[in-house]
C-alpha cells in the first residue's frame, strides 16, 4: 500500500488497494487518524531558510493531504502559513493529475512554466510534469529510481541555495546546475 499511496489523495490509493471499502467512511476515519498524529514527522532540513529567501507571494504548497493534516505538518515544521494552500479538498483529481499544480500557479498569478516543483513522490513528479512545470525531486520518500522523471534531483532543500532576481525572478542552484528565469523560457 505504501508503494502508491504516498504523494496521493487517501480516496485515490484506497479505491485501488481496496475498491470493497466504503470509501468516504474510510478516508474520514484515515483522516481523523492523521489529523492528531505526528510521530515520525520530522521538519524537513532546508525548508525554512528556504521560505526565508522566496518572497511570500512566490510561493505554495499543493498536497494530496486534507487541509487539517497539511495544517498540522505545516505547524510542525514551524513552516509559516503559505499565501496558496492546496489540499485533496481544493481538488477534483488529486496527483498525478496536475490540477492541484495548475490551481497553485493561477492563485500565484505565474505562468506554468514559470514555476518550480520541488517534491519528494513519483505521482507529484508527474503531476508538476503534467502542469508544464520543471521539477526538482528531494530525496528521502523513494528512491532516486523512483524519482527519475524530475528535472534534477537533490538530497534536501538545504542543498538548495535560491536568490530573487527582480521582480519576477528566481534563481535556484544546486551542485552545477541551475534554474532560472531564462532557463524556465528555454523550456517552454
Amino acid at each position: 500500500m505504501l508503494r502508491v499511496a504516498h504523494g496521493r489523495r487517501t480516496s485515490e490509493t484506497l479505491r485501488e488497494v481496496a475498491p470493497h471499502l466504503d470509501i468516504p467512511v474510510e478516508v474520514a476515519v484515515l483522516d481523523k487518524l492523521e489529523e492528531a498524529e505526528h510521530r515520525g514527522v520530522e521538519v524537513v532540513p532546508g525548508a525554512r531558510e528556504l521560505l526565508s529567501v522566496i518572497p511570500r507571494t512566490r510561493w505554495a504548497v499543493v498536497t494530496s493531504g486534507s487541509p487539517a493534516v497539511a495544517r498540522l505538518r505545516l505547524r510542525l515544521g514551524h513552516v509559516p502559513d503559505p499565501p496558496v494552500l492546496i489540499t485533496a479538498a481544493d481538488v477534483r483529481q488529486g496527483k498525478p493529475d496536475p490540477e492541484g499544480y495548475l490551481g497553485a500557479a493561477a492563485a500565484l498569478g505565474r505562468a506554468p512554466a514559470a514555476c518550480v516543483v520541488l517534491e519528494d513522490t513519483p505521482a507529484g513528479i508527474a503531476a508538476g510534469r503534467a502542469a508544464g512545470m520543471p521539477v526538482l525531486a528531494v530525496r528521502g520518500t523513494y528512491p532516486d529510481d523512483r524519482l527519475t522523471e524530475a528535472d534534477g534531483i537533490v538530497a534536501s532543500l538545504a542543498d538548495l541555495q535560491c536568490r530573487v532576481l527582480g521582480a519576477d525572478g528566481l534563481e535556484i542552484e544546486w551542485g552545477l546546475r541551475r534554474f532560472d528565469r531564462e532557463a524556465l523560457h528555454e523550456r517552454s
